[in-house]
């Protein structure tokens, strides 16, 4: 809508002033505008917002700018009357996602050709940076834990089994190659992660409560302590592995190959965990093909010879299979889950149903 005009039926446009849109984001920092935005601000003769509570405001305030606040907005011809009278320029502040009212309004009045329109404008004022959705998502949650009776009761121990179902219908997702069930997924596993780390967010014993997020370490590893912790230090923690991790992208190393990638991040994980035992940090709760697979894949990786028990039985015999799998570079999980799906439709078959 940059720029509109129409010279249809004897009207006429530009130097009958000028209308501004200026979205902002509440997701950025209040006060963090554009120059063009602080410019236009700075120049305008009217400044309007039919928002008090504007994060905005005070900024604009300290900044010197007046700005006219409404129970609501003009009407689109409201506007450009008072743009006509002395050939104005006039700001309208709002949220990224505008006033569809007042842009409609305005885009119908420029095409209708009978009113002479000023120069109109959309100006992003300030811009949502990759991620900033999921400051929404840590609002909404704040704000369910503290409002909802069933969610603002849960400890971590309810929710654990809803992490696995979680953690599997994804993996589902990803084998079925559904990208609306894959998104939708994500979105339930990560909804997991924001709320354990709001939970853990308060002191222990005090649901609902709000507590002082903890202290990292230098790695990111949790602490010794039981005190609190916020979706930001699981976040810089991550962040800060990630990059401990990766040496060849944020240090002096260089990796050139995925297996030379496999080897830094193998190196510098065992520099952090400083582990007595290949075995220390496999879950021995995980399914039993994956917990013998990861087994396989420590002893192979930590070049040791230990053979799998012998003896009789589906038990010894699913452990030799679960490795012979993973030494072939195989997920025993993933290649009975295929064969199970077949297997399903074979049954699905055999009832005359559609699979």
């Amino acid at each position: 809508m940059h720029g509109t005009s129409s010279d249809t039926d004897g009207g006429a446009s530009g130097g009958a002033g000028r209308i501004v849109l200026l979205t902002t984001s509440h997701r950025v920092a209040p006060g963090l505008l554009s120059w063009q935005a602080w410019d236009v601000l700075r120049g305008a003769d009217e400044v309007l917002c039919a928002d008090a509570a504007h994060p905005q405001l005070p900024y604009l305030k300290d900044a010197g700018v007046e700005v006219t606040l409404a129970a609501e907005l003009p009407t689109a011809r409201d506007l450009v009357d008072r743009c006509a009278d002395g050939d104005r320029t006039v700001v309208v502040l709002t949220t990224a996602e505008g006033d569809r009212r007042l842009t409609d309004g305005l885009a119908s009045l420029a095409g209708s050709g009978r009113v002479q329109m000023p120069s109109l404008e959309l100006l992003p004022g300030s811009y949502d940076l990759p991620g900033a959705r999921l400051l929404d998502l840590v609002q909404v949650m704040d704000r369910i834990r503290r409002e909802c009776p069933w969610s603002s009761g849960r400890t971590h121990e309810d929710l654990a089994k809803y992490a696995i179902e979680e953690a599997y219908e994804l993996v589902e997702a990803i084998e079925t190659g559904d990208r609306a069930e894959l998104r939708e997924e994500l979105g339930d596993v990560l909804l997991q992660v924001v709320f354990h780390a709001r939970i853990a967010q308060e002191a222990p014993g005090e649901p609902g409560g709000t507590g002082e997020p903890g202290e990292p370490d230098e790695l990111g590893e949790p602490g010794e302590d039981d005190g609190p912790f916020s979706i930001d230090d699981v976040a810089g923690g991550i962040v800060t592995k990630l990059i401990h991790r990766h040496p060849h992208v944020f240090g002096e190393e260089t990796a050139t190959t995925p297996e030379e990638v496999k080897e830094h991040w193998l190196r510098t994980k065992a520099q952090e965990k400083q582990r007595a035992s290949v075995t220390d940090g496999v879950p021995v709760g995980q399914p039993g093909l994956a917990l013998a697979a990861k087994l396989g894949s420590r002893v192979r990786t930590a070049g040791l010879d230990v053979p799998a028990p012998a003896g009789e039985g589906v038990g010894p015999e699913l452990l030799a299979l679960a490795l012979r799998a993973e030494a072939a570079g195989l997920d025993p999980e993933a290649e009975l889950r295929a064969a199970a799906r077949a297997y399903r439709s074979a049954i699905r078959s055999a009832e005359g149903l559609a699979d």
